[in-house]
C-alpha cells in the first residue's frame, strides 16, 4: 500500500473483516498506547477510510471497496491527474464506477461549468468542494462493495445524455478478451456509457494488464485512449497501439 504509515495499514487489514474494532483491542493487538491508536484513527478518519464513534472504529466503505482504494494509490493518483487534464472547460462527461475513475473527480478543481453523468458514490465529496461540477447520478440500486449505483433503471437513464467522453475503469484487460469485469452489472453500465460518447477513455493501472475477468466489456479496438502507469512495459503499449489504441504510461 501507499500513503500510509504501517501501523495505518495493519488497521485497514484489520478492517477488512467488515467488523468494528474498540481501540482498546487495536491497541492491545498493535502493542502501542491507547493514544497512539487514537491518532492512527484520527489520521485515517481524515483520509475517509474510516468511522469513528464511542470509542470504537468501523470501516467506511464495504471491505470489498476498502482494499480497492488503500491499494496503489500513487499510481491511481497519476493516472487519474492525467486524465483530467484531458477534460476541457465545460466539457459534458460520463465517469463509471471505479476507484481510478472517481479519483479523476479529484483533478478536476478548477475547471469550468462541467457537467457530469456517473453512477459512482464516490464523486459525491468532489463535487461538494467543487461549484464548478455538476454532477447527474444516474439511479439504480445500489452496490456497496462498487460504491456504485447499477440495474436496469440506472441502464435506461443513460438513453438520455451525450457526452464528448466516457472515462472508465476495469478490473483486467488484454489484447485477446479485451475490457473485462467479474460483475455483470459492471459491464452493462460501462458499456452503455460508452455507446453514449464521442471519446472512450479507460484508467487502468498496470497490475490489471493480462488479468481476464469473468465477463467481457468491450473489444480492446473500441477503447480511444488508455491511460495507465510506467509499470505496463513499453512492448504490452506497444501492442496495444497495434490495435489502434493511444496509451499514455504516467
Amino acid at each position: 500500500m501507499n500513503g500510509f504509515t504501517k501501523r495505518e495499514e495493519e488497521i485497514l487489514k484489520l478492517m477488512r473483516t467488515g467488523s468494528d474494532i474498540s481501540v482498546s483491542r487495536l491497541s492491545e493487538i498493535l502493542e502501542v498506547s491507547v493514544v497512539t491508536v487514537r491518532a492512527d484513527l484520527k489520521s485515517l478518519e481524515d483520509k475517509g477510510y474510516i468511522l469513528r464513534s464511542h470509542g470504537r472504529a468501523v470501516p467506511a466503505f464495504h471491505p470489498d471497496m476498502l482494499d480497492k482504494k488503500s491499494s496503489r494509490t500513487q499510481e491511481k493518483e497519476r493516472i487519474a491527474k492525467a486524465a483530467a487534464e484531458i477534460v476541457p472547460d465545460g466539457a459534458h462527461i460520463m465517469i463509471t464506477n471505479g476507484t481510478t475513475s472517481a479519483l479523476v473527480g479529484r483533478y478536476l478543481l478548477g475547471k469550468r461549468d462541467l457537467q457530469i453523468v456517473t453512477n459512482s458514490t464516490l464523486l459525491l465529496p468532489f463535487a461538494r468542494v467543487n461549484p464548478n461540477m455538476n454532477l447527474t447520478f444516474i439511479g439504480g440500486e445500489f452496490r456497496p462493495s462498487a460504491e456504485a449505483l447499477v440495474g436496469p433503471e440506472a441502464i435506461s437513464r443513460l438513453d438520455m445524455f451525450h457526452v464528448s467522453m466516457t472515462i472508465s475503469g476495469t478490473d483486467g484487460f488484454t489484447l485477446e478478451n479485451g475490457l473485462t469485469t467479474h460483475l455483470v452489472e459492471n459491464a452493462e453500465i460501462v458499456r452503455k456509457m460508452c455507446e453514449q460518447a464521442d471519446r472512450r477513455i479507460v484508467v487502468v493501472d498496470s497490475s490489471k494488464y493480462g488479468k481476464k475477468g469473468f465477463i467481457k466489456i468491450l473489444p480492446i479496438e473500441e477503447i480511444d485512449l488508455i491511460i495507465t502507469d510506467t509499470g505496463l512495459s513499453e512492448e504490452a503499449a506497444d501492442a496495444i497501439r497495434s490495435k489502434g489504441v493511444e496509451v499514455l504510461r504516467v
